[in-house]
């Protein structure tokens, strides 16, 4: 007898607390799920009674349901690639930069490189065509940004910090690291403008005349970062 006032003001004390969480859910919620609570504080506010375990009213989903093994499979592969400290601190984009750096090396020798970026446009077509249409349709210019940097692995993979603004994309030189050391041992001889005036540049303006967007790209930064904005 003694126990169930106790009970009861905690279940109170529960329950405005998930308030105050939903509060604050629907105050901050993402751009898209309309507002409100998660669909977790809702079931569990809607449900009434006793208060749930805390790893029922937790809940969620992962968004991974039935392709654990290929997460647990990036993540080993993640730290196998982080724990590789020698001859230097390899980094997520470590294959994908020496890939990129391979190829522009070989283009610079064999003095081909505005025919690589050309073929590198070309190859981008069947995207770029789809992304222009798009824009065409709803007069959308955010859409060439999106479609360029937010829903391209091969360019979000390549620049880890990508900072998404509304017209306007910012990201480390992802070279840099991987050039420096490369020149040292004598495996590369390119230089970061190089790498940037010659290849990542003009690719970002190729793929922008074809969708009809006019980008504004920016040097390599005094904080080795990089711009892209929607011209004005």
């Amino acid at each position: 007898m003694s126990q169930q006032p106790r009970k009861t003001l905690k279940s109170r004390l529960i329950g405005w607390l998930m308030k105050k969480m939903m509060a604050s859910a629907g105050a901050s919620g993402a751009a898209g799920s309309g507002g409100g609570p998660p669909p977790w504080v809702k079931a569990m506010l809607a449900g009434g009674g006793a208060p749930q375990s805390m790893a029922a009213m937790l809940a969620t989903s992962s968004g991974f349901e039935g392709r654990e093994k290929l997460l647990g499979d990036a993540v080993a592969m993640a730290i196998r690639t982080l724990k590789d400290t020698t001859p230097y601190q390899h980094d997520m984009n470590d294959a994908l930069v020496k890939m990129h750096l391979n190829s522009v090396q070989f283009a610079k020798n064999a003095g081909v490189m505005a025919d690589y970026v050309a073929h590198d446009i070309q190859t981008m077509q069947p995207m770029l065509q789809r992304l222009k249409g798009m824009i065409e349709k709803t007069g959308e210019k955010e859409i060439a940004l999106a479609g360029i940097f937010d829903r391209t692995t091969c360019l979000y993979q390549l620049c880890l910090d990508l900072k998404s603004e509304p017209g306007k994309r910012s990201f480390t030189f992802p070279f840099s690291k991987v050039l420096a050391i490369s020149r040292r041992i004598g495996q590369f001889d390119l230089t970061d403008d190089e790498v940037h005036r010659q290849w990542l540049k003009p690719r970002i303006e190729g793929y922008a005349a074809v969708l009809g967007v006019k980008l504004d790209i920016s040097d390599i930064g005094p904080d080795n970062r990089v711009v892209v904005s929607l011209a004005a």
